[in-house]
């Protein structure tokens, strides 16, 4: 009996050496974990300002576009009133941002009532793009989030405003390289 389990034992030892060393194999500098077909954003989503833009700190539900014609992204809110629009040239950098949050019900059922512990354990991911911006025009700048419905919207409108910002990968943040300044100071 012990030898059937030594054996078990050193079979299941065997498999799993196996499996860690296929999964350790290097990656080619071209490789990334997105293989595949590239989702192309829409013209417009809906998401959720978060605030950051000077003159407009209220959090608001409405949509992001890509004014393509006017080289701008463009906020409006649920009537379709314009409230801002950042100027491609003024994103200095973007990146997607997941945020793990109890939900407001959650929350408060785990401290109202007796099913509290399970409550605890609720959580759910919120997906943001954040852009870090500086208008030449304005001089305005600063950080601002919009939350998006999911992943693969995030990664399509994060890649969608890195090709139209011209803006150049690092790692998992996309970034306006030093001489391609959005300032017209020297």
């Amino acid at each position: 009996m012990r030898n059937v389990f030594s054996l078990t034992g050193a079979a299941l030892l065997v498999l799993l050496l196996a499996g860690a060393t296929q999964a350790q194999r290097p990656r080619s500098v071209g490789d990334s974990s997105t293989t595949g077909a590239t989702v192309s954003a829409p013209q417009t989503v809906n998401a959720n300002y978060e605030g950051g833009v000077f003159g407009y700190n209220k959090k608001t539900n409405g949509t992001l576009s890509f004014d393509d014609r006017n080289e701008r992204l463009l906020f409006r809110n649920k009537q379709q009133k314009e409230l801002f629009s950042i100027p491609y040239r003024a994103v200095l950098s973007a990146f997607a941002d997941v945020k793990s949050k109890r939900p407001i019900a959650a929350d408060i059922a785990s401290r109202t009532s007796i099913f509290g512990l399970p409550a605890l354990l609720v959580k759910r991911k919120f997906r943001y793009l954040t852009m870090q911006y500086r208008d030449p025009d304005t001089n305005a700048e600063g950080i601002t989030s919009f939350k998006l419905e999911n992943k693969e919207t995030l990664e399509a409108v994060l890649s969608a405003l890195a090709s139209k910002a011209g803006l150049t990968q690092r790692g998992e943040v996309y970034v306006r390289r030093t001489g391609q300044s959005s300032s017209s100071q020297p």
